[in-house]
């Protein structure tokens, strides 16, 4: 098996990845749906297009950095922020460690 962060090989049973320290062990939200952000796609849709141009959305996803970017550029002109909308809305926005934001509920 190999780590999705860094791609260096682990061992099956593996729970830290020894090249980057990074955890490989994945959360669902509810049994039964795989791999999925815990975090609401309703909220990061919200967020993205009332306040996107802030980047709160990239915040609540645990992107510091591209948020703090969002903020020094005014989301890209909306730019950025209207794009990171559509993905959020489109299922295709990830959060930081890389897990589709498909839950719709606000649990």
């Amino acid at each position: 098996m190999y780590c999705p962060y860094c791609g260096k090989e682990v061992v099956d049973d593996a729970v830290v990845c020894v090249g980057c320290g990074r955890s490989l062990q994945r959360v669902s939200v509810k049994a039964g749906q795989g791999n999925v952000s815990p975090k609401s796609r309703l909220v990061a849709a919200l967020l993205a297009w009332f306040v996107g141009v802030l980047g709160i959305h990239r915040f609540y996803l645990g992107k510091t950095g591209t948020g703090i970017l969002m903020i020094f550029t005014l989301g890209g002109l909306g730019v950025w922020a209207l794009i990171d909308f559509i993905l959020i809305v489109g299922g295709s926005m990830k959060d930081k460690d890389g897990l589709p934001v498909t839950n719709w509920s606000v649990d």
